[in-house]
């Protein structure tokens, strides 16, 4: 849908006069879009574009590839800064994944056409807050004891290598906006995978309980906070 919609909005482009007036539209407004688009191509002959999705988000824009890969860069891409963010949430993200109790995709960062991307393999199924109220009222219990153990697996992890990160008050590894970013495989109903790690840190347990339900009315009120609270204080107890 998205791809479509900026496709339609660059022709549309067209027909605003003044080559300036036209670039400055595609890149304030489409965020240099279709660039960004024919470098991946250029990068990946052996794929099927045809089959392209696009999603927006956040700081990023992104592409999913022939259902097989996500590439994603920032909207307002500036190929003279380093790519610090990215490299952040690849180095968060390949040090947990070993960690986690489901799956978090590694980043792998790619380099073409002047940019700097960074793509993991598409994980199969359906984000969490794109299923009705009543759907994830009806899988709360079973939701939650997946994301109360996930957050239980990456909240006490202690991966080597990223302690540097360690750049605010907390007491475990956080994603911060997991809310967003569950993945649900349709056929089977549970979590499939964690996508998109970009807030992702050090911060305290609390507020990761509160972001898995402050970005969604549906979520909260499914009761899901409750049931991903209930498992993680199991675990931990049996840690204990």
């Amino acid at each position: 849908m998205w791809k479509l919609f900026f496709e339609v909005c660059d022709l549309l482009c067209c027909m605003v006069p003044g080559a300036a007036r036209r670039a400055d539209i595609r890149r304030r407004r489409l965020y240099d879009w279709r660039a960004k688009y024919n470098a991946l191509r250029a990068a990946y002959p052996e794929l099927n574009f045809a089959r392209t999705k696009m999603i927006k988000g956040g700081w990023n824009i992104g592409f999913i590839v022939d259902r097989r890969y996500v590439f994603k860069i920032r909207k307002f891409y500036d190929e003279t800064r380093p790519a610090d963010k990215v490299m952040r949430e690849q180095r968060i993200t390949n040090a947990l994944a070993d960690f986690a109790s489901v799956r978090i995709p590694r980043i792998e960062v790619v380099r073409t056409g002047g940019y700097t991307f960074y793509k993991y393999d598409y994980i199969h199924g359906r984000n969490m807050n794109t299923f009705s109220a009543r759907t994830i009222s009806r899988y709360a219990s079973r939701w939650g004891a997946q994301i109360g153990g996930f957050i239980h697996s990456i909240h006490t992890a202690h991966p080597a290598g990223i302690d540097d990160l360690k750049d605010r008050p907390g007491d475990g590894w956080n994603h911060n906006d997991i809310c967003n970013n569950v993945i649900i495989d349709s056929k089977t109903m549970t979590v499939a995978g964690v996508i998109d790690w970009e807030y992702s840190g050090w911060g305290t347990l609390q507020t990761e309980f509160e972001n898995c339900v402050r970005f969604s009315k549906k979520i909260r009120e499914s009761g899901i906070g409750e049931s991903i609270k209930r498992r993680y204080f199991e675990l931990n107890k049996k840690s204990d």
